[in-house]
């Protein structure tokens, strides 16, 4: 079957229009909801960003993350998960232009219920063991300097069956998915989901270069790599290898799908860096902010010539196209999150390595939140 267009093509010969001024024309346009191109500001040349350099230390976040576990119930009106989330002052919402991060938070022998959503996230642990998060049916341990992946629309849960409390990181890419509109969440029926197995991913993926063929009810059915847990040893064997490999002052390493090659999840850059105390990094300007998290080690950051003192548990970002490099005090992990994936699928993505060092002019300071950003 063949659709028929118009038999008659548009006529814009016979479309009528009043003689008026240049200013009753754009008032014309916005009555109507429309806008001139020329009103616009031009492109820039390059990225102008709205994030703001910016950094929370442990010292001032910690104590807040401890008092929530007595103030916030989990089985009250919290939304199911004790997490803070980090604003960046800069950004009505959102840690960078494109990923929340925040860190969330479990006492002892608590669960935190299973629900699911379209913005993916990761976890990063930070202190504590005895937990686990189940990601359709997979509960897989998380010790401090593990990375865990919840795929977008992956059944998740977390229960610390310990006597500790457990802190992480969470990074979600939900600015980037509501500002497609396309945000969605479902609650679990049953409260918790059923546990299949204890780190079923792993088991499929025993070494490198090799992985189980066969189907199995928790894959995502998404890009996201089906390897859901990435443990702490394995990041650190890999990192003294490359600086035994390449010297300097840095090495780092990226998270990636071990069936496509492609990045963990399709939507976030998930990597790590070790800064050995040996001089300053090289600086490095990246298209797409980046959210770091202090694993251990202390040192500095120049980010956009502000100077930023870190140790571990801190938090810091570095925004798009803002420079940055980084000098240990003593040798530090430090975990990345950024949104470079969703960059490189759009074609987006550009780097720049500069020549110099860059020169200090201020300290950090810490800001109010701008709610009119």
């Amino acid at each position: 079957m063949t659709l028929e267009i118009g038999k008659e093509p548009l006529d814009l010969e016979s479309v009528d229009t009043a003689e008026v001024a240049f200013d009753e024309f754009c008032g014309a346009l916005d009555a109507r909801n429309m806008k001139g191109l020329w009103t616009r500001p031009e492109l820039p040349h390059e990225p102008i960003a709205r994030t703001l350099p910016y950094h929370w230390s442990w010292e001032t976040v910690a104590p807040l993350v401890k008092r929530a576990g007595r103030v916030l119930d989990l089985d009250g009106d919290v939304g199911q998960r004790r997490a803070l989330q980090f604003c960046n002052p800069g950004l009505q919402a959102g840690t960078t232009e494109a990923l929340f991060g925040a860190f969330q938070y479990l006492e002892a022998g608590e669960t935190a219920p299973a629900h699911r959503h379209t913005p993916a996230a990761i976890r990063f642990v930070l202190a504590g063991s005895s937990m686990f998060t189940t990601v359709n049916g997979d509960a897989c341990e998380m010790r401090p300097g593990d990375l865990v992946l919840t795929p977008a629309w992956t059944w998740h849960d977390h229960t610390n069956y310990g006597d500790q409390s457990v802190i992480w990181l969470d990074v979600i890419d939900v600015p980037l998915v509501a500002t497609l509109e396309s945000v969605f969440f479902e609650d679990h029926p049953r409260g918790m989901q059923e546990v299949l197995g204890h780190n079923i991913s792993e088991r499929r993926f025993a070494a490198p270069g090799l992985h189980d063929t066969a189907p199995h009810p928790g894959d995502s059915g998404t890009a996201a790599s089906p390897l859901l847990r990435y443990p702490y040893e394995q990041a650190d064997r890999m990192l003294d290898a490359l600086h035994e490999t390449h010297g300097g002052p840095s090495v780092t390493f990226e998270y990636r799908n071990p069936v496509t090659g492609g990045p963990a999840v399709p939507t976030v850059t998930c990597e790590m860096i070790r800064v050995h105390p040996e001089g300053p990094t090289t600086p490095w300007r990246r298209a797409g902010g980046q959210i770091y998290s202090v694993l251990r080690g202390r040192g500095r950051s120049i980010i956009g010539g502000t100077e930023f003192h870190w140790g571990p548990g801190d938090v810091f970002v570095v925004p798009s196209w803002v420079a940055v490099e980084h000098e240990a005090a003593e040798e530090a992990d430090i975990f990345i999150g950024s949104s470079r994936a969703t960059l490189e699928a759009l074609h987006l993505y550009r780097e720049e390595q500069l020549t110099a060092q860059q020169e200090v002019v201020g300290q950090f300071q810490p800001l109010s939140r701008n709610t009119d950003a």
